[in-house]
């Protein structure tokens, strides 16, 4: 299917702009449960896990040495870099242990260290990082493998980049958001265009075979042709891929974006209008919309795998490791293991003493039903491909589509109506006009959700 077949329709965006989750999981996160015991997740991730595919590994690096106001991420504001070596310390007795526990020489396809700001650590402590985890995993070392790190550009030279090129990273991610010192100013994370530039050629010098670039529209001082000047200049930059991400304002629930004037806000006309050109505008400069704020050249590995049907989708966000069990360390760090999902200690003192006495920091988590399981698919295959066969999970599953999905039916005969689908005895196939609303399409499938919707515990979908 082209995935660049995208149609613009503001009334149906106006009805179902409804919140709704991410989908990075499903169930999501807030069906993690702080009372399930830590070792029976562990032993139904275990029992679960298929030891002979291959792994992906996160680690979360919280230190921030500046807060930037719109930030939603788990992180700790610290000028101090001493604070790095302890944390790291202790990371390291969590990977000896989750090495135990699923590690089985199993080849570690994806790698990826998020934050906070990864490349707040210095170059010696990233060497060491990277030197632990060859230690505890398998890791590959002919750079056929997705090793990617999040750069804040204020925090790496063209040496770290050398650094991370020959530690073994070959994709990167730079936050940039805007271009426009007002805004920049604004959210407090003020940085030119020529470092971001600088950042992205050393990574073309040393061979990294993937640069993707965040954005971020809804900030405070944002207009239309000011992030259509940041557009341009992104495009003139040629990034591999692109995230174009929703500002969520919620204050009440992230403390930073307490220093941010709602009144200086875009309108939500305003977003939908930036909204609309982004996509316009990426589309004609050869992207290709790959879903959920996403877009990739067409050569880029995220794109052939949605063309070959391929993309899976996780707590990173879209990925080609669907085989992958995702082990993931450091504080709030989220994994996926077989039939198990599982978070760490969000607070820094909570994470520490939990991996000094048990080794490990699980403070909540999830066993999948064989419902979660079946439905699960169903969502994945919708948010990544836009369309599905439904004897294929009738055959995988052994269930009658039609009939096991009942609850849903009503909302798929709405979204039919609508114009957002359009579904048959033997598939359901998102249009060009539901492409944008596809977190309300798949929230049809979310046995969690009320049918009323009477639960706002996420973000609006656009």
């Amino acid at each position: 299917m082209d995935s660049n077949l995208i149609k613009w329709d503001l009334d149906l965006i106006k009805r179902y702009d409804l919140s709704g989750p991410r989908y990075t999981s499903y169930p999501t996160a807030v069906q993690f449960d702080p009372e399930l015991s830590s070792s029976d997740l562990v032993t139904t991730g275990q029992q679960s896990a298929d030891l002979n595919a291959p792994l992906s590994l996160y680690v979360h690096i919280p230190f921030c040495a500046h807060v930037c106001y719109y930030c939603a991420c788990n992180k700790v504001i610290t000028r101090n870099r001493k604070k790095a070596q302890p944390y790291l310390d202790t990371l390291y007795k969590e990977m000896a242990q989750l090495s135990k526990w699923y590690s089985n020489d199993r080849h570690v396809t994806q790698l990826h260290w998020g934050g906070g700001t990864p490349t707040f650590i210095s170059h010696d402590q990233m060497r060491e990082l990277m030197g632990q985890m060859r230690t505890h995993f398998n890791l590959l070392d002919d750079d056929s493998g997705d090793y990617s790190i999040e750069i804040d550009p204020r925090e790496a030279s063209e040496e770290t980049i050398q650094v991370l090129r020959d530690i073994g990273f070959n994709r990167i991610s730079l936050g940039l958001q805007d271009i426009d010192p007002k805004v920049q100013e604004a959210v407090n994370r003020v940085q030119s265009v020529e470092q971001t530039a600088a950042i992205l050629e050393e990574a073309r010098r040393q061979g990294f075979r993937s640069l993707n670039i965040d954005l971020i529209y809804g900030l405070p001082y944002q207009t239309f042709d000011g992030f259509n000047e940041t557009l341009d200049t992104v495009i003139e930059m040629n990034p591999d891929r692109l995230s174009v991400f929703n500002y969520a304002h919620l204050p009440d629930r992230f403390r930073p974006q307490r220093h941010i004037d709602e009144s200086t806000l875009p309108s939500p006309e305003t977003k939908l209008a930036i909204l609309e050109s982004t996509i316009s505008k990426l589309l004609a400069a050869g992207y290709v919309y790959i879903g959920m704020d996403h877009f990739a050249k067409p050569d880029d590995e995220l794109a052939i795998a949605q063309n070959t049907g391929k993309l899976h989708r996780n707590f990173q966000g879209y990925t080609t490791h669907s085989e992958c069990d995702l082990v993931a360390m450091g504080v709030s760090a989220i994994s996926q293991i077989g039939s198990v999902y599982y978070q760490n200690q969000h607070e820094m003192q909570a994470y520490t003493d939990a991996v000094e006495s048990e080794q490990h920091a699980i403070k909540r988590g999830v066993c999948l039903t064989q419902d979660d399981i079946i439905r699960r698919h169903v969502i994945t295959q919708l948010i990544c491909h836009f369309e599905l066969e439904k004897a294929a999970i009738e055959t995988l599953y052994g269930i009658q589509f039609d009939q096991y999905f009942a609850d849903a039916q009503r909302e798929l005969s709405a979204f039919t109506a609508d114009g957002l689908i359009q579904m048959d005895k033997k598939r359901i196939s998102v249009s060009p006009a539901g492409r944008l609303l596809i977190r309300r399409i798949c929230m049809a499938f979310d046995a969690y959700i009320p049918k009323d919707h009477s639960s706002q515990r996420f973000s609006r979908i656009i």
